[in-house]
């Protein structure tokens, strides 16, 4: 049980750190062939959300969860926190260059560890776990130092994408352990068409470049659209089967192995150092333990309603609930 548990986990990951890594080289290309990157993320969840239910609508999919309003109304903060995450992401890079926002970005599991502490019941990290994670973001402070200095000239918008960004993964994380889904392809499905819907108002000032599109963009689009979905499947069951602050550490390495491979294939100017900091930093994540959950995880300030098995079969019981109305 425990080897099939651990196999599983494996495959969650890998699938997840390919996906992730691969579709950030992909959208770097996509962008250069359609500079409308809200499309692009547009068109990667809403074309998501099709694809799985008519994947299900084949048979393909054999369980999917049904559009509920019950869900919607516990998925819609997964979706609102996504847009405020991408909002805040872009507003950052204004005033901070890639390689300083890096360096938050890297900083971040040793807060969501804590996180993890208070509000999902796990143990602090252990002193290796520390250590590694330190040297993490000593490695990431190397590289976003090397080429480029350490620039931020508004520390708002650093600090709110902070913020927002792990309470995304303290929060997604909960919903994994509390919402009952018939299947992973249902979280998929909830938190991409979800947030779909904000990103589509967020298209007007790219309405002339997408028309003037070529096919052959649009079929880069496309392929990003496949990867997409396959990464948001492998990010939903990776997040069910390992805590937030490694899940967290498994982002930040995918985001090291893109910048690898964006070295390899169009950024020449990275110095040896710079490379050794990248590599040292994946070491770093390698030793890396995930902390043991304790006897019961503490309550999060917010309560998440659970959607019980007759709720999502239209029991009576549900009905009740049905007053109230992403990824």
């Amino acid at each position: 049980m425990a080897s099939a548990s651990a196999t599983k986990t494996a495959w969650a990951v890998s699938g997840y750190m390919l996906c992730s890594a691969t579709l950030l080289i992909g959208n770097k290309y996509a962008v250069h062939k359609v500079a409308a990157p809200s499309f692009i993320l547009w068109a990667q969840l809403f074309g998501t959300a099709v694809a799985v239910k008519a994947a299900h609508l084949l048979g393909l999919i054999s369980h999917l969860d049904a559009i509920e309003p019950t869900k919607v109304r516990v998925f819609m903060p997964v979706a609102l926190i996504f847009c405020a995450t991408i909002f805040t992401n872009i507003k950052s890079l204004e005033h901070a260059n890639v390689e300083t926002f890096m360096i938050f970005r890297f900083s971040t599991p040793l807060c969501v560890s804590v996180c993890d502490y208070l509000f999902l019941g796990r143990h602090l990290p252990s002193s290796r776990s520390w250590l590694s994670l330190l040297a993490l973001l000593v490695g990431a402070v190397g590289y976003g130092t090397t080429d480029s200095a350490f620039v931020v000239k508004g520390y708002l918008f650093c600090g709110l994408w902070y913020f927002i960004f792990c309470c995304d993964q303290v929060y997604l994380k909960h919903v994994t352990s509390t919402v009952k889904m018939e299947s992973n392809w249902g979280r998929v499905l909830y938190s991409n068409l979800l947030a779909s819907i904000p990103l589509f108002f967020m298209m007007g000032s790219e309405v002339e470049t997408i028309r003037n599109a070529t096919p052959e963009a649009l079929m880069v689009v496309m392929v990003t659209v496949v990867l997409g979905t396959a990464m948001s499947y492998y990010a939903w069951l990776a997040r069910s089967l390992v805590s937030a602050t490694l899940f967290t550490i498994l982002g930040n390495v995918c985001k090291v192995v893109s910048i690898g491979i964006n070295v390899s294939l169009w950024d020449k100017h990275a110095s040896p150092f710079g490379i050794a900091c990248l590599l040292f930093s994946l070491g770093a994540a390698y030793f890396y333990k995930q902390a043991p959950l304790r006897e019961k995880p503490a309550e999060l300030p917010t309560a998440i309603p659970s959607v019980t098995k007759a709720e999502s079969q239209g029991s009576p019981r549900r009905d009740a609930h049905l007053a109230g109305a992403y990824p």
